[in-house]
Formats: structure tokens, C-alpha cells, sequence
């Protein structure tokens, strides 16, 4: 009777194990592992010309023709336009007869006043004689010097009837055509803009830094030292520009209208591949989260209480685990709370799982290390005028905390010259007016 009843407890266990196997769910794993996860930054971004200049012209009269091929690539120095001279030649001549006028007039006064001093002296001549022989001979002087300096005036007008580029870049479409009376309502000619550097300005939100700053804060992001962020540069249909750049400029300052702060980096441009006005992706590398979790998105489900994972446990069970999620790293969450390194994390199969629900692993995969060249290696690919520390931006982009600022110029024509020397060369106007 005994051995009776021992045997249908064992058939009993069989059937329950059976019954068991066949409800296990086939699901995939990923084991989790810690490692520092690059945190990169993608913006919606434009491009900008580092100079563009708009030519004037500094003076009125007819457009006689223009030099240059619209939208066609500019030296500096190139004649872009050239004004109806003939006025303005006719101006000089009359001022250099003035000139002439005026040293005529200036010898018949100093002779006389040669005359006049010797016979002041005998006392043949009043002391009122002398003075106005001395007099004229000073006002002769005085209109030398107005007639040189109206002829200096009419060449500097004549000079003007040739308009040149101040920098080599290309040049935009002639807003005026050849037969035009140039004026001060219409002295626009057109622009020329430099290509290299090329600026890319993108904005950053106020909830998009307040996150940052807090992450940066919390010890969840580590941002590189000395704020050494490289920029990069995805272009229309996912191509990425061959040249790195730095950001070299961030606003202290809000956008009241927007509630934004402009942020911009600089990018060697020699190839001109980078046009002004484009619209491009900016991806901001440099910053890291270390020591993190990240899982597959499509393993992490929301619930009413909030996000969770399926992991499952050395029984071979789903386990239901609750888990704070941060940004999204490509196709993965990064966790900062929840997993530990070695959890088996379910991928593939979790519409099917319960709380202590079996399970068949069907695929476990040990989570690979998010690879991305190193740091130091890009820096070494960076152009020189990018390695320059100096021309490292000091104001934090993530926190918005202006450091200081600083840069060093740079006479390379096609490594770009830097912000600076940009603005120092800008500010006294190089445009013809």
C-alpha cells in the first residue's frame, strides 16, 4: 500500500514539473553590466558664416559694372564693382588746380613779404604794412593746406569708385545693376560670406539645462576637464561632416522671447562642404555618465506605479523590478535606479510575463560596452586651431555658468581664423560705404 501510494506522489511531481515546462515562457535576456556610457547631446542646429560682410558703397554715383560672378567664390582684395569714374577724376583735377592756385598765391606773398621786412625795418614802411604782408603770406599757407587735403579728398572718392572684397568667402547675388545711380537708399551691392570657420549655433532650453545642471550636480553625468566638448556634425541624410569642431561661445545670458540661450561651436570649413543657412544636427560629445545601467528600450514597460523590467531570477522566474529611468542613449534607457550589475534583464517575450511567472531563456547575451572612440584619440584628429586650449570655450554649456572667455588669433587661411580675431578685424567696418 505504501509503495502504492510513494509511486502516484512521484507521478504527481512529474506531471506538475511537465505541466510547468510546458507554461515556461520563451523570453531573451541581456545581462547588465556597469560601465561609463557616453552621454552625447543632440541639437537641431544652423549654420552661420563666421564673417559675412556687407558691401557698401561709400560714395553716389552710377554703377558703371560688376567684376565678380554672383555666388562664385571671392579673394580678398578681389573688385567686385566698379563706379562711372569720370566725375570723380574731374573732382581731383580741379582740386590739384586749386593746389596749384594756392602755391601761386603763396609765392607772390612770401615775395612780398621779403620786400616789405627790410624796409619795416628802415622805417620806410608802416608796422601795419609789415602785418599785412605777414598775414597774407600765413592765409597763402593755410589754403595750401585746405587744397591738399581737398585733393586727398577727391582721390579717396575716386579710390572708392573701386569696390573690393574685404575677405575671401563667396559672394551672394548684385543687389543693384550696372547703369543704377548709387545712393545712400540703395549703396547695399551685396554680401560676401566667409566659409571657414563655419559657425553652428543651436539653442538650449531652460528645462533642458535645469536637467543637465541637476545631472551634472547629482553626480549622474561627468562632463570632460576643462569643458573640452567636441561638436559634431550630421548633415541631410545622416552623414557625418568629416571635420570635428569646439564649442567657442555661450550665451550668459537668456532669450526672453524664447527662453532659450544660444550656444555655438566653430568648424574648420576648407572643403566648403558647410553652406550658411543650413539646418543640421549637432551632436555635443565629451560628457559621460559613469559607473551606469543601461538597457534595450523595448525592455522597459510602464505601469501605474511607474516604470519597470522583467528580470529573472536564479529559479529560472520572473521577477517584476521597478526602475527610475533617465535620458535615452540610441536605442537604450540609462537606469540611475533599479538594476545592479549581472541582472538578467528580459528583452524579448515580456507581454507574456507574470510576477514569478517561469521561464525558458531562449537567448542570454552578455551586454556589450558602448564603443566610441576615445576621447584623447579625436582630440588628436581635431585641426590645430581647435587644439588650442585658448580657444576652448570657458563658459559651461550644461550649466550655462559663464567662466571666462578668451582666444588667440590665427593668420592660417585655411584653418579658419578664430572668433576673435574675427570680431577684432569686424569692428572697424571693412565694407564699402
Amino acid at each position: 500500500m505504501t509503495v502504492i501510494v510513494a509511486a502516484g506522489l512521484v507521478g504527481c511531481d512529474d506531471k506538475k514539473a511537465q505541466t510547468e515546462s510546458h507554461r515556461a515562457s520563451p523570453v531573451q535576456v541581456v545581462e547588465v553590466i556597469r560601465q561609463d556610457v557616453p552621454a552625447d547631446l543632440s541639437f537641431v542646429a544652423k549654420t552661420e558664416s563666421s564673417r559675412a560682410v556687407e558691401i557698401y558703397s561709400r560714395i553716389s554715383g552710377f554703377l558703371d559694372k560688376r567684376l565678380y560672378r554672383e555666388g562664385g567664390m571671392v579673394q580678398k582684395g578681389q573688385v567686385l564693382f566698379v563706379l562711372d569714374k569720370q566725375p570723380f577724376e574731374v573732382q581731383l583735377k580741379e582740386a590739384e588746380a586749386a593746389l596749384d592756385s594756392s602755391k601761386a598765391a603763396h609765392l607772390v606773398a612770401k615775395q612780398n613779404l621779403d620786400r616789405i621786412r627790410p624796409l619795416a625795418k628802415l622805417k620806410a614802411l608802416s608796422q601795419s604794412d609789415l602785418d599785412s604782408a605777414e598775414g597774407q603770406f600765413q592765409t597763402t599757407l593755410a589754403q595750401i593746406a585746405n587744397a591738399q587735403a581737398q585733393v586727398e579728398s577727391a582721390k579717396l572718392n575716386l579710390s572708392y569708385c573701386t569696390i573690393t572684397s574685404p575677405v575671401s568667402g563667396y559672394a551672394g547675388s548684385a543687389l543693384q545693376t550696372d547703369g543704377t545711380y548709387i545712393n545712400t537708399g540703395n549703396s547695399h551691392l551685396t554680401t560676401v560670406y566667409a566659409m571657414s570657420p563655419m559657425w553652428v549655433t543651436f539653442s538650449m532650453s531652460e528645462n533642458q539645462e535645469a536637467k543637465l545642471s541637476k545631472e551634472v550636480a547629482d553626480g549622474i553625468m561627468k562632463v570632460p576637464a576643462n569643458n573640452k566638448f567636441i561638436a559634431e556634425v550630421e548633415l541631410a541624410g545622416g552623414q557625418i561632416y568629416k571635420y570635428p569642431g569646439r564649442l567657442t561661445f555661450a550665451s550668459p545670458d537668456y532669450n526672453p522671447n524664447t527662453g532659450t540661450f544660444e550656444i555655438r561651436a566653430s568648424f574648420p570649413n576648407p572643403d566648403n562642404v558647410l553652406k550658411p543657412q543650413q539646418y543640421v544636427r549637432l551632436i555635443v560629445k565629451g560628457a559621460t555618465y559613469p559607473n551606469s545601467i543601461i538597457v534595450p528600450q523595448i525592455a522597459v514597460q510602464q505601469g501605474g506605479k511607474g516604470h519597470f523590467v522583467w528580470v529573472i531570477n536564479s529559479e529560472g522566474r520572473a521577477q517584476y523590478r521597478p526602475v527610475t529611468v533617465g535620458s535615452w542613449i540610441g536605442s537604450n534607457w540609462l537606469i540611475t535606479n533599479g538594476l545592479e550589475a549581472g541582472d538578467k534583464v528580459v528583452t524579448e517575450g515580456v507581454l507574456t510575463l507574470g510576477p514569478d511567472a517561469p521561464v525558458t531563456i531562449v537567448q542570454s547575451t552578455k551586454q556589450e560596452k558602448v564603443s566610441r572612440p576615445m576621447q584623447d584619440q579625436v582630440a588628436k584628429n581635431m585641426p590645430e586651431f581647435v587644439q588650442d586650449p585658448d580657444q576652448l570655450i570657458q563658459t559651461d554649456p550644461l550649466t550655462g555658468n559663464l567662466i571666462s572667455s578668451s582666444s588667440t588669433p590665427s593668420k592660417n587661411p585655411v584653418k579658419a581664423a578664430p572668433e576673435k580675431e574675427i570680431e577684432d578685424k569686424a569692428a572697424p567696418s571693412p565694407t564699402k560705404k
